[in-house]
Protein backbone atom coordinates (compact mmCIF):
# COMPACT_ATOMS: atom_id res chain seq x y z
CA UNK A 1 0.00 0.00 0.00
CA UNK A 2 2.89 2.32 0.84
CA UNK A 3 4.47 1.63 -2.55
CA UNK A 4 1.12 2.28 -4.27
CA UNK A 5 0.65 5.58 -2.40
CA UNK A 6 4.21 6.62 -3.25
CA UNK A 7 3.58 5.81 -6.90
CA UNK A 8 0.48 8.04 -6.91
CA UNK A 9 2.44 10.92 -5.38
CA UNK A 10 5.25 10.53 -7.92
CA UNK A 11 2.71 10.45 -10.78
CA UNK A 12 1.01 13.58 -9.47
CA UNK A 13 4.29 15.44 -9.15
CA UNK A 14 5.28 14.34 -12.64
CA UNK A 15 1.97 15.55 -14.04
CA UNK A 16 2.38 18.93 -12.36
CA UNK A 17 6.00 19.20 -13.48
CA UNK A 18 5.05 18.19 -16.99
CA UNK A 19 2.34 20.86 -17.11
CA UNK A 20 4.82 23.47 -15.89
CA UNK A 21 7.43 22.50 -18.46
CA UNK A 22 4.75 22.54 -21.15
CA UNK A 23 3.67 26.06 -20.17
CA UNK A 24 7.29 27.23 -19.97
CA UNK A 25 8.07 25.84 -23.41
CA UNK A 26 4.89 27.20 -25.00
CA UNK A 27 4.54 27.51 -27.93
CA UNK A 28 6.46 24.55 -29.31
CA UNK A 29 4.37 24.18 -32.48
CA UNK A 30 1.98 26.20 -34.70
CA UNK A 31 -1.20 27.64 -33.19
CA UNK A 32 -4.58 27.26 -34.92
CA UNK A 33 -6.83 30.32 -34.92
CA UNK A 34 -10.44 29.52 -35.79
CA UNK A 35 -12.16 32.27 -37.78
CA UNK A 36 -15.89 31.46 -37.83
CA UNK A 37 -16.57 33.40 -41.04
CA UNK A 38 -15.88 32.73 -44.74
CA UNK A 39 -12.46 33.37 -46.25
CA UNK A 40 -12.13 36.72 -48.00
CA UNK A 41 -14.56 38.67 -45.80
CA UNK A 42 -13.56 41.67 -43.70
CA UNK A 43 -13.22 39.61 -40.50
CA UNK A 44 -11.10 36.96 -42.22
CA UNK A 45 -8.79 39.54 -43.80
CA UNK A 46 -8.38 41.44 -40.52
CA UNK A 47 -7.73 38.27 -38.53
CA UNK A 48 -5.15 37.05 -41.03
CA UNK A 49 -3.26 40.34 -40.70
CA UNK A 50 -3.43 40.17 -36.90
CA UNK A 51 -2.38 36.50 -36.88
CA UNK A 52 0.60 37.15 -39.13
CA UNK A 53 1.84 39.94 -36.86
CA UNK A 54 1.15 37.96 -33.66
CA UNK A 55 3.05 34.93 -35.00
CA UNK A 56 6.25 37.00 -35.18
CA UNK A 57 6.00 37.74 -31.46
CA UNK A 58 4.86 34.22 -30.61
CA UNK A 59 7.72 32.58 -32.48
CA UNK A 60 5.40 30.07 -34.17
CA UNK A 61 3.04 30.29 -37.18
CA UNK A 62 -0.63 31.00 -36.50
CA UNK A 63 -2.75 29.01 -38.94
CA UNK A 64 -6.21 30.31 -39.86
CA UNK A 65 -8.98 27.70 -39.87
CA UNK A 66 -12.27 29.01 -41.35
CA UNK A 67 -15.16 27.15 -39.69
CA UNK A 68 -18.35 28.77 -40.94
CA UNK A 69 -21.89 28.44 -39.64
CA UNK A 70 -24.29 29.20 -36.82
CA UNK A 71 -23.92 32.97 -37.23
CA UNK A 72 -20.28 32.73 -36.22
CA UNK A 73 -20.77 30.23 -33.37
CA UNK A 74 -19.97 26.83 -34.95
CA UNK A 75 -16.19 27.31 -34.80
CA UNK A 76 -16.03 28.51 -31.18
CA UNK A 77 -18.54 25.83 -30.11
CA UNK A 78 -16.47 23.08 -31.72
CA UNK A 79 -13.34 24.42 -30.05
CA UNK A 80 -15.05 24.51 -26.64
CA UNK A 81 -16.28 20.94 -27.07
CA UNK A 82 -13.20 19.23 -28.51
CA UNK A 83 -9.99 21.29 -28.25
CA UNK A 84 -7.39 20.73 -25.54
CA UNK A 85 -6.79 23.75 -23.30
CA UNK A 86 -3.11 23.80 -24.25
CA UNK A 87 -3.09 27.09 -26.17
CA UNK A 88 -2.73 25.49 -29.58
CA UNK A 89 -6.36 26.10 -30.60
CA UNK A 90 -8.03 29.48 -30.10
CA UNK A 91 -10.91 31.26 -31.83
CA UNK A 92 -12.25 34.65 -32.74
CA UNK A 93 -15.31 35.20 -30.54
CA UNK A 94 -18.18 37.18 -32.08
CA UNK A 95 -20.93 38.56 -29.85
CA UNK A 96 -23.28 35.83 -31.12
CA UNK A 97 -21.39 33.45 -28.79
CA UNK A 98 -22.92 35.43 -25.90
CA UNK A 99 -26.25 36.24 -27.55
CA UNK A 100 -27.36 32.93 -29.06
CA UNK A 101 -27.62 31.06 -25.72
CA UNK A 102 -30.13 33.74 -24.70
CA UNK A 103 -32.25 33.00 -27.78
CA UNK A 104 -32.08 29.21 -28.05
CA UNK A 105 -30.60 26.07 -26.55
CA UNK A 106 -26.87 25.79 -27.31
CA UNK A 107 -24.11 23.31 -26.59
CA UNK A 108 -21.93 25.89 -24.83
CA UNK A 109 -22.06 28.23 -21.86
CA UNK A 110 -20.35 31.52 -22.62
CA UNK A 111 -19.40 32.06 -18.97
CA UNK A 112 -17.96 28.61 -18.33
CA UNK A 113 -16.70 27.05 -21.56
CA UNK A 114 -14.10 29.58 -22.74
CA UNK A 115 -10.85 31.11 -21.52
CA UNK A 116 -10.95 34.74 -22.64
CA UNK A 117 -7.53 35.99 -23.73
CA UNK A 118 -7.62 39.45 -25.31
CA UNK A 119 -10.14 41.83 -26.84
CA UNK A 120 -9.09 43.27 -30.19
CA UNK A 121 -11.38 45.42 -32.33
CA UNK A 122 -14.87 45.96 -33.73
CA UNK A 123 -16.72 46.67 -36.96
CA UNK A 124 -18.19 49.44 -39.01
CA UNK A 125 -21.64 48.21 -39.95
CA UNK A 126 -23.82 49.73 -42.64
CA UNK A 127 -26.90 49.22 -44.77
CA UNK A 128 -26.49 49.15 -48.54
CA UNK A 129 -28.72 48.87 -51.58
CA UNK A 130 -27.94 48.20 -55.21
CA UNK A 131 -26.49 51.20 -57.00
CA UNK A 132 -29.60 51.71 -59.15
CA UNK A 133 -32.10 51.06 -56.33
CA UNK A 134 -35.16 53.26 -55.93
CA UNK A 135 -34.04 53.78 -52.33
CA UNK A 136 -31.81 56.84 -52.29
CA UNK A 137 -31.98 57.37 -48.52
CA UNK A 138 -32.98 55.39 -45.44
CA UNK A 139 -36.12 57.53 -45.24
CA UNK A 140 -37.13 56.11 -48.64
CA UNK A 141 -36.88 52.61 -47.14
CA UNK A 142 -39.01 53.58 -44.14
CA UNK A 143 -41.73 55.11 -46.33
CA UNK A 144 -41.85 52.04 -48.58
CA UNK A 145 -41.86 49.65 -45.61
CA UNK A 146 -44.75 51.48 -43.97
CA UNK A 147 -46.77 51.18 -47.16
CA UNK A 148 -45.67 47.56 -47.73
CA UNK A 149 -45.20 45.78 -44.36
CA UNK A 150 -42.75 42.89 -44.55
CA UNK A 151 -41.97 43.44 -48.23
CA UNK A 152 -38.52 44.95 -47.59
CA UNK A 153 -35.97 42.14 -47.40
CA UNK A 154 -32.47 42.47 -46.00
CA UNK A 155 -29.51 40.10 -46.11
CA UNK A 156 -27.40 39.48 -43.00
CA UNK A 157 -24.48 37.15 -42.18
CA UNK A 158 -26.82 35.09 -39.99
CA UNK A 159 -29.75 35.01 -37.58
CA UNK A 160 -28.85 36.32 -34.15
CA UNK A 161 -25.90 38.35 -35.42
CA UNK A 162 -25.54 42.01 -34.46
CA UNK A 163 -26.72 42.88 -37.98
CA UNK A 164 -29.97 40.95 -37.47
CA UNK A 165 -30.60 42.25 -33.95
CA UNK A 166 -29.59 45.77 -34.95
CA UNK A 167 -31.95 45.85 -37.92
CA UNK A 168 -34.82 44.60 -35.77
CA UNK A 169 -34.14 47.32 -33.19
CA UNK A 170 -34.05 49.93 -35.95
CA UNK A 171 -37.27 48.59 -37.48
CA UNK A 172 -39.02 48.62 -34.11
CA UNK A 173 -37.92 52.21 -33.51
CA UNK A 174 -39.12 53.25 -36.98
CA UNK A 175 -42.42 51.39 -36.62
CA UNK A 176 -41.85 49.17 -39.66
CA UNK A 177 -41.60 45.46 -40.38
CA UNK A 178 -38.64 44.08 -42.34
CA UNK A 179 -37.87 40.53 -43.47
CA UNK A 180 -34.43 39.09 -42.75
CA UNK A 181 -32.65 36.73 -45.17
CA UNK A 182 -29.88 35.07 -43.12
CA UNK A 183 -26.77 34.04 -45.07
CA UNK A 184 -23.23 32.93 -44.14
CA UNK A 185 -21.04 35.98 -44.63
CA UNK A 186 -20.13 39.09 -46.58
CA UNK A 187 -19.57 37.40 -49.94
CA UNK A 188 -23.12 36.02 -49.85
CA UNK A 189 -24.74 39.23 -48.59
CA UNK A 190 -22.95 41.24 -51.28
CA UNK A 191 -24.16 38.80 -53.94
CA UNK A 192 -27.71 38.87 -52.58
CA UNK A 193 -28.17 42.62 -52.88
CA UNK A 194 -26.21 42.91 -56.15
CA UNK A 195 -28.32 40.16 -57.70
CA UNK A 196 -31.58 41.67 -56.53
CA UNK A 197 -32.34 38.68 -54.29
CA UNK A 198 -32.74 41.08 -51.36
CA UNK A 199 -33.56 44.78 -51.35
CA UNK A 200 -31.04 45.65 -48.63
CA UNK A 201 -27.82 44.35 -47.16
CA UNK A 202 -26.87 44.82 -43.51
CA UNK A 203 -23.24 43.85 -42.97
CA UNK A 204 -19.75 44.96 -41.99
CA UNK A 205 -17.54 46.85 -44.39
CA UNK A 206 -16.82 44.02 -46.82
CA UNK A 207 -19.09 46.11 -49.06
CA UNK A 208 -16.55 48.98 -49.12
CA UNK A 209 -15.10 48.33 -52.60
CA UNK A 210 -18.56 47.92 -54.10
CA UNK A 211 -19.68 51.19 -52.53
CA UNK A 212 -16.60 52.98 -53.86
CA UNK A 213 -17.28 51.60 -57.36
CA UNK A 214 -20.94 52.69 -57.01
CA UNK A 215 -22.25 49.17 -57.52
CA UNK A 216 -23.78 49.54 -54.07
CA UNK A 217 -25.13 52.64 -52.33
CA UNK A 218 -24.47 53.06 -48.61
CA UNK A 219 -27.56 54.45 -46.87
CA UNK A 220 -26.25 54.68 -43.30
CA UNK A 221 -23.54 53.50 -40.93
CA UNK A 222 -23.90 52.36 -37.32
CA UNK A 223 -20.82 53.99 -35.79
CA UNK A 224 -20.87 56.63 -33.06
CA UNK A 225 -19.42 59.29 -35.38
CA UNK A 226 -19.58 59.99 -39.14
CA UNK A 227 -16.79 58.39 -41.17
CA UNK A 228 -14.49 60.55 -43.33
CA UNK A 229 -14.38 57.57 -45.71
CA UNK A 230 -18.08 57.98 -46.50
CA UNK A 231 -18.81 61.71 -46.66
CA UNK A 232 -22.50 62.50 -46.50
CA UNK A 233 -23.50 59.05 -45.22
CA UNK A 234 -25.40 59.54 -41.93
CA UNK A 235 -24.99 57.59 -38.72
CA UNK A 236 -27.96 56.05 -36.94
CA UNK A 237 -27.85 58.86 -34.39
CA UNK A 238 -27.96 61.47 -37.14
CA UNK A 239 -31.06 59.72 -38.48
CA UNK A 240 -32.72 59.94 -35.07
CA UNK A 241 -32.04 56.40 -33.79
CA UNK A 242 -30.43 56.14 -30.31
CA UNK A 243 -28.10 53.30 -31.31
CA UNK A 244 -24.45 52.53 -31.94
CA UNK A 245 -23.61 48.98 -33.05
CA UNK A 246 -20.02 47.85 -33.61
CA UNK A 247 -20.08 44.24 -32.32
CA UNK A 248 -16.56 44.22 -30.82
CA UNK A 249 -14.68 40.93 -30.60
CA UNK A 250 -11.64 39.19 -29.20
CA UNK A 251 -9.82 35.88 -28.89
CA UNK A 252 -10.56 32.97 -26.53
CA UNK A 253 -9.55 29.37 -26.03
CA UNK A 254 -11.26 26.41 -24.39
CA UNK A 255 -11.84 26.49 -20.64
CA UNK A 256 -8.99 25.54 -18.30
CA UNK A 257 -6.01 27.15 -20.04
CA UNK A 258 -2.81 27.74 -18.09
CA UNK A 259 -2.59 31.45 -17.09
CA UNK A 260 1.03 31.56 -18.34
CA UNK A 261 -0.09 30.40 -21.80
CA UNK A 262 -2.92 32.93 -21.74
CA UNK A 263 -0.43 35.68 -20.89
CA UNK A 264 1.86 34.64 -23.75
CA UNK A 265 -1.00 34.72 -26.26
CA UNK A 266 -2.34 37.99 -24.85
CA UNK A 267 1.02 39.70 -25.24
CA UNK A 268 1.50 38.47 -28.82
CA UNK A 269 -1.94 39.64 -29.95
CA UNK A 270 -1.61 42.94 -28.07
CA UNK A 271 1.65 43.65 -29.90
CA UNK A 272 -0.03 42.64 -33.17
CA UNK A 273 -2.81 45.23 -32.91
CA UNK A 274 -0.21 47.86 -32.05
CA UNK A 275 1.58 47.08 -35.34
CA UNK A 276 1.18 49.93 -37.88
CA UNK A 277 0.69 47.45 -40.74
CA UNK A 278 -2.16 45.75 -38.87
CA UNK A 279 -3.74 49.08 -38.01
CA UNK A 280 -3.57 50.02 -41.71
CA UNK A 281 -5.42 46.81 -42.62
CA UNK A 282 -8.04 47.47 -39.95
CA UNK A 283 -8.46 51.05 -41.16
CA UNK A 284 -9.03 49.81 -44.70
CA UNK A 285 -12.17 48.09 -43.43
CA UNK A 286 -13.05 50.85 -40.94
CA UNK A 287 -12.23 48.66 -37.95
CA UNK A 288 -10.92 50.50 -34.90
CA UNK A 289 -8.61 48.96 -32.29
CA UNK A 290 -10.60 48.24 -29.12
CA UNK A 291 -8.08 46.61 -26.79
CA UNK A 292 -9.06 45.03 -23.48
CA UNK A 293 -6.79 43.03 -21.19
CA UNK A 294 -7.68 39.49 -20.16
CA UNK A 295 -9.33 40.66 -16.92
CA UNK A 296 -11.22 43.48 -18.64
CA UNK A 297 -12.37 41.12 -21.39
CA UNK A 298 -13.86 38.73 -18.81
CA UNK A 299 -15.69 41.66 -17.21
CA UNK A 300 -16.85 42.88 -20.63
CA UNK A 301 -18.36 39.47 -21.46
CA UNK A 302 -20.58 39.66 -18.38
CA UNK A 303 -21.65 43.21 -19.21
CA UNK A 304 -22.46 42.37 -22.84
CA UNK A 305 -24.43 39.28 -21.84
CA UNK A 306 -26.56 41.32 -19.44
CA UNK A 307 -27.21 44.00 -22.06
CA UNK A 308 -28.03 41.49 -24.80
CA UNK A 309 -30.43 39.66 -22.50
CA UNK A 310 -32.53 42.82 -22.18
CA UNK A 311 -32.40 43.49 -25.92
CA UNK A 312 -33.54 40.03 -27.06
CA UNK A 313 -36.27 40.06 -24.43
CA UNK A 314 -37.54 43.42 -25.68
CA UNK A 315 -37.62 42.09 -29.25
CA UNK A 316 -39.47 38.95 -28.17
CA UNK A 317 -36.55 36.72 -29.16
CA UNK A 318 -35.56 35.42 -25.73
CA UNK A 319 -35.80 31.64 -25.36
CA UNK A 320 -38.53 30.12 -23.25
CA UNK A 321 -37.21 28.66 -20.02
Amino acid sequence: MKRFALALIVAAVAAISGGTVSAQNYPAKPVTLIVPWPAGGSTDIAMRAIAEAASKHLGQPIIIDNRVGGSGTVGPAQMAATAKPDGYTVAQIPITVFRLPLMQQTTWNADKDFTYIVHLTGYTFGVTVKGDSEFKTWDDVVKFAKANPGKVTYATPGAGTSLHIGMEQIAAQAGIKLTQVPLKGGAETNAAVLGGHTMLQADSSGWKGLVESKQLRLLMIWTSNPSPNYPGVPTLKQLGYPFVFDSPFGIAGPKGMDPKVVATLHDAFKKAIDDPAVQATLAKYDMVVNYKSTADYVKFVKEVTATESKVVETLGLKKKE
